[in-house]
């Protein structure tokens, strides 16, 4: 079973300084159709505006991915880190028992177009803790950002969710045989095709019970897939 969620119907926060769009219910916004699906309970796609951001404020019991497309985002929290964090690198924060942490846009003259991702985690109240590591892209193969399982390449989360992320070039195609019963795939750029649908940036996918998935590049596309346990 596969459920498209069209970048269109997402809900939306427009501010001086942001423009975020929000696949689930996020702050103001709420719809009880799109609260999570499995673990993941937060997708939002930010613009932040030259010089400007998110000041400190506090998080806890979740894991949290900045994944950035575009400039690049400075992260300072009170576990003493302080980051600047760019495309080609991913960064998770475990929330745990409580953590304070900022982000700003990096640069004073371009925006910074960024993921960031909340996963719920498996246990409540645990450290706080901080990690971030490049990656590689290599298109049309599939590259893991974040898991449970120990990755040298990919940050490790506190829920049994595999993050991967791909590049398809235009008339490529990529499979992907499913290894657990919940997926999402989210397009963070171009166009592709899962059997009839076309999707664009900015759609997302939940997906029950699939053996596998075949995907085909209409455009350059740079995609996100979640492949969860249930809850």
């Amino acid at each position: 079973m596969i459920r498209v969620r069209r970048s269109a119907d997402r809900g939306h926060t427009q501010l001086s300084w942001l423009d975020s769009y929000h696949t689930f219910s996020f702050d103001h916004y709420y719809d009880q159709r799109f609260m999570n699906f499995g673990p993941l309970r937060v997708i939002n796609e930010d613009y932040i505006e030259p010089g400007q951001g998110f000041g400190t404020h506090g998080h806890r019991d979740m894991e949290i991915i900045t994944y950035v497309l575009a400039g690049a985002l400075e992260h300072k929290d009170s576990l003493g880190n302080g980051s600047v964090i760019r495309p080609g690198e991913i960064q998770r924060m475990s929330a745990g028992s409580g953590i304070l942490h900022s982000e700003f846009n990096h640069s004073r003259t371009d925006k910074v177009h960024l993921l960031q991702i909340w996963i719920v985690p498996e246990v409540r109240n645990m450290e706080p803790s901080y990690d971030q590591r490049p990656f590689k892209l290599v298109p049309g193969q599939w590259q893991l950002v974040a898991s449970k399982s120990p990755d040298p390449d990919a940050v490790c989360i506190q829920q049994e969710t595999d993050l991967y992320v791909a590049t398809v070039d235009k008339g490529a195609v990529l499979s992907r045989s499913l290894q657990r019963p919940l997926a999402w795939l989210q397009v963070a750029r171009g166009s592709i095709s899962l059997g009839s649908e076309m999707l664009l940036a900015g759609d997302g996918v939940a997906i029950e019970q699939a053996e596998s998935l075949e995907l085909e590049g209409r455009d350059r596309a740079e995609i996100l897939l979640f492949e969860m346990e249930r809850r």
